[in-house]
């Protein structure tokens, strides 16, 4: 069947992938045949090769295996955005384990509860967390803890300055030592050798990764990814780019590695790719990227628009500080992306912005819009090779809605879960077995135009419903949001007396700009029905996000009736 968007793939992009039947790992691997002496991985100025960074995880993959992990077995990894990351990953895997990449925000109760919930008995921690760590220790069955400081990789200057300034004033040093039972992890890849990596099995259909997702709109659910569809995925990503150059890149990863947006486009992506990761392992601290995007000429950007915004409102950036010319390609994710956000961008840096649509369920991505091709304002572009996409009716989950009608989007690809861990009822239903293929109800309310284009018109969860009519809190951000004035807005519904419920916005103004609430509100009305135009708007510095970017609609909710309660 031919569908409506591979007419607009950009030329070289295929409609279909060969997928090797290979573990995930075999990325790395290949990349330290093909490319031994190119820098895997790029950290304030330390550079770890690929020939090394395979042989530390063949390392650590012994240590694992001597501990007790064994194939199919969970172990956590509790880190930010540093090399030491990477060297778990790849060796969790390795060694046939699964891998549950926490937060590094999360509080003692929020890791129990993961910890619980995946049966992890050995966390690697960066040593500023292991406190945290240690006080949920005897909420779950963690029974070891291997730490690592961040001074580890730095390079031998920096490390000694580290040490003198940043370490015990940042909580990266442990006083007293470590407990009991727990392990540095310099002293398992001193111990063991490449040698020691175990001799396993482990094929496509074999579980990869547990990927927690719904914390924002429920109940933490573990998404289970077996090895071939994060494969697929990492390759569908690299296919739909097809002027890189293998073995040429140099990717800037600011975006998390726990999240599989950071893990999949950007970190697996690098691997399928031979390129070098630059390590930012605070996306906050702008001057720490804009300084490596600089320094090592970044050409890939993953990122998200809250994070492209500050860098086009960066007065150093205005000021010219900073060569961002290196940058060719950036995908869009985790949020909408705004025009005006997307154009100023591309203006500072030549390079291209293009928005992606994905979900933990499939690992990372199945729509983007095209690098050469036509982006369209406020579309998240079209499927990715293999992918098939459909408009379903809200009502009956079943019937296929005409183009340009609004439904929700269900697709199929190799990249979708294989379901949720312990959560029967969940999987089934989000996996739905028809015309002989697996679909993943997103959750996520769409149309599709002429062009096999598709636009998020909202969550399902988060519609609003003022007086019986139907309000999407999108398009009441997207209409704000044009304002010259506003820096972020976000809008979710609040419970009302009269129409049962009503729309409210939360407002960010530009720095040095001020704003009525009837200047927000006669704005909106100038495109919005007078139903979608909020009743309520309240102003603030910042809004809650995730740490991907996304704002927490829930939480403003919450605040508000918080607020109210007082």
């Amino acid at each position: 069947m031919e569908y409506p968007w591979i007419k607009n793939y950009d030329k070289g992009v295929p409609t279909h992938i060969e997928y090797p039947k290979k573990p995930l790992f075999h990325f790395l691997e290949e990349s330290a045949e093909k490319f031994p002496e190119r820098a895997c991985t790029i950290f304030k100025g330390a550079t770890i090769s690929y020939k090394e960074m395979n042989e530390i995880t063949d390392t650590l993959a012994g240590a694992l295996a001597n501990l007790g992990v064994k194939k199919g077995d969970r172990v956590g990894i509790f880190m930010p955005n540093t090399p030491q990351f990477v060297m778990a990953y790849y060796g969790v895997l390795k060694a046939g384990g699964v891998v549950v990449a926490s937060n590094p925000l999360y509080t003692a109760k929020e890791i129990a509860h993961q910890a619980n919930d995946a049966g992890i008995e050995i966390m690697l921690v960066m040593s500023n967390f292991y406190q945290t760590v240690k006080s949920a220790q005897d909420q779950t069955k963690i029974k070891t803890v291997i730490v690592t400081n961040l001074k580890e990789t730095l390079p031998a200057l920096t490390r000694v300055l580290f040490t003198l300034a940043v370490e015990k004033k940042g909580g990266h040093r442990i006083e007293g030592g470590l407990a009991e039972g727990d392990l540095w992890m310099k002293d398992l890849l001193a111990k063991y050798t490449p040698a020691d990596r175990p001799k396993l099995d482990i094929g496509p259909d074999d579980s990869c990764l547990f990927q927690y997702s719904g914390g924002t709109t429920g109940v933490p659910k573990g998404a289970v990814a077996l090895h071939r569809n994060i494969v697929a995925n990492s390759l569908q990503i690299t296919k739909w780019m097809p002027g890189l150059k293998v073995g040429g890149e140099v990717v800037l990863m600011a975006i998390p590695l726990f999240h599989v947006y950071g893990m999949v486009s950007g970190m697996n992506f690098a691997m399928a790719t031979g390129a070098s990761l630059v390590m930012v392992p605070n996306p906050r601290d702008l001057k720490d990227l804009l300084e490596n995007i600089s320094k090592y000429h970044a050409s890939i950007f993953p990122a998200v628009p809250t994070l492209y915004n500050a860098i086009n409102n960066n007065p150093d950036v205005l000021a010219g500080k900073y060569d961002l010319s290196s940058i060719k390609a950036c995908i869009s994710g985790s949020a909408p992306l705004m025009r005006e956000t997307k154009e100023r961008f591309e203006e500072l840096t030549g390079g291209k912005v293009f928005e992606g649509y994905g979900l933990s369920e499939a690992p990372t991505a199945t729509h983007c819009n095209p690098l050469e091709g036509v982006n369209k304002t406020g579309s998240i572009g079209m499927p990715l090779p293999d992918v098939i996409c459909k408009i379903i009716n809200l009502d009956d989950g079943e019937t296929e809605m005409k183009t340009g009608e609004i439904g929700e989007v269900v697709v199929s690809g190799p990249q979708v879960m294989h379901g949720y861990h312990n959560m029967p009822t969940e999987t089934a239903n989000a996996l739905r077995e028809r015309d002989g293929k697996t679909w993943l109800y997103t959750g996520d309310i769409a149309r599709m135009d002429e062009d096999g284009y598709f636009y998020i018109v909202d969550r399902k969860k988060e519609l609003i419903k003022p007086g019986g009519f139907q309000v999407w809190p999108r398009e009441v951000e997207e209409a704000i949001s044009a304002h010259p004035k506003v820096l972020e807005v976000g809008v979710a519904g609040i419970p009302d007396p009269y129409r049962g419920e009503t729309v409210k916005a939360w407002v960010v103004v530009k720095p040095g700009e001020t704003m009525t609430v009837e200047e927000v509100r006669d704005f909106a009305k100038e495109t919005l029905a007078k139903y979608k135009v909020p009743s309520h708007v309240e102003f603030r510095d910042e809004l809650p996000k995730t740490t991907v970017g996304k704002i927490l609609r829930r939480e403003l909710v919450r605040q508000h009736k918080e607020a109210e309660e007082k």
